[in-house]
């Protein structure tokens, strides 16, 4: 059985950290999402997989290749235009004759709930679906169930309208039939998925399969440091080999190749370090995602940050962390945990402070003793 998994999405809500690369290639505990749900395809023995790309496909190409690296061969089909996943499924059509596995590729999930999905269809020949809980349904799909099977599904519903507590979990099985009927499916824009599934349901009904394992959703900014935090969760101290002997250094702390800690710095829990990346004398960093080739500086407080590539952090600049209210396309998250995101190629200066929920665009400048709160622009000047 084939995979095909859903990349060509750009992620909006997480800019600007996929202004430059696409929302599946953001890291967490330094190794890109959609590495991790390749595992996973690897991990439940599937050997070809589709890869549907389309908004910066050449950083998905270039970082998975051909698929040596996980044992599994790895075809690149094109979505032009994001049209929705109904239309990411259908451009995988010329390359499946038989029945196949979907599953997003922003999504990290576990192999057996893959393992259970094939073997459901295989048991029964109906289409199936991976269904979990989560405490957010209302971004999500959600599923009404009698016995194991789908008798209803709500696309990201208004809070009233949710009667169940389960999810659509983002894995399926189909035979090639789905492919006439996501074309049987009107739309008048983007076609979602399980527009096309709840369409045909009477016609094409849907086997439910329970995940009750490992699965972590990315949809904002601050998902990120959830997820990179669960899944350096009870990891060990990692190995001191370019970490200062008087630095201290927690569990729960990915490092990534070349990075240096230096004199008497602080990593603690929850902390993900890129490779090249250098942690300054008497610094601190805290739950926070730290990629490629970032510098703070001595003495610099890193809090519940996502902090790019190739940033620099300047001596005594403080990222102060805890809870903001954060606004994403016109909606308020309150009382979220978000030190703050600073985008690629921006300069941090010295003694800066970055107050809660804060943005700091793509090669942005603040100088020194500025103070940050709210949105810098990309390529912005803060004197």
């Amino acid at each position: 059985m084939k995979a095909v998994i859903l990349a060509a999405g750009e992620g909006q809500r997480l800019s600007p950290l996929t202004n430059v690369r696409p929302k599946p290639m953001l890291p967490v505990a330094n190794e890109p999402i959609l590495a991790r749900v390749i595992e996973a395809v690897a991990a439940a023995g599937i050997e070809e997989i589709l890869l549907v790309v389309g908004y910066k496909s050449d950083r998905i190409q270039q970082a998975i290749g051909d698929g040596d690296d996980w044992g599994v061969d790895v075809t690149y089909v094109k979505q032009a235009k994001q049209l929705g996943t109904g239309d990411a499924v259908l451009q995988a059509e010329p390359h499946v004759a038989e029945d196949f596995l979907v599953l997003n590729g922003d999504r990290v999930t576990d192999s057996q709930v893959l393992t259970d999905v094939i073997e459901r269809r295989e048991a029964t020949g109906e289409t199936v679906m991976a269904v979990t809980r989560a405490e957010e349904r209302s971004l999500y799909g959600v599923v009404e169930l009698d016995g194991d099977r789908v008798i209803d599904i709500i696309e990201k519903p208004e809070p009233h309208e949710i009667d169940s507590d389960l999810i659509n979990a983002g894995v399926y099985a189909f035979g090639p039939e789905i492919f006439e009927a996501i074309r049987a499916t009107s739309t008048h824009g983007e076609l979602a998925l399980t527009d096309v599934l709840s369409t045909h349901l009477d016609a094409r009904p849907i086997q439910a399969v329970p995940d009750r394992q490992q699965w972590f959703d990315v949809t904002r900014p601050w998902d990120l440091l959830t997820v990179n935090a669960a899944l350096l969760e009870g990891e060990p101290v990692p190995d001191r080999a370019s970490v200062d002997q008087t630095a201290a250094l927690s569990a729960a702390v990915a490092v990534g190749s070349n990075a240096q800690v230096y004199p008497n710095a602080t990593v603690l829990n929850g902390t993900a370090i890129g490779d090249n990346v250098t942690i300054g004398p008497n610094a601190t960093v805290s739950n926070s995602i730290l990629m490629a080739d970032v510098t703070v500086e001595a003495g610099a407080v890193v809090r519940d940050a996502i902090v790019a590539e190739n940033v620099t952090i300047g001596p005594n600049a403080t990222i102060v962390g805890g809870k903001a209210d954060v606004i994403l396309q016109d909606s308020v998250h309150r009382d979220v945990t978000l030190g703050g995101v600073i985008g690629d190629n921006a300069v941090i200066g010295g003694a800066v402070t970055v107050h809660p929920g804060s943005f700091v665009g793509n090669g942005a400048t603040v100088a020194h003793g500025a103070q940050i709160d709210g949105r810098i622009e990309p390529n912005g000047t803060v004197q």
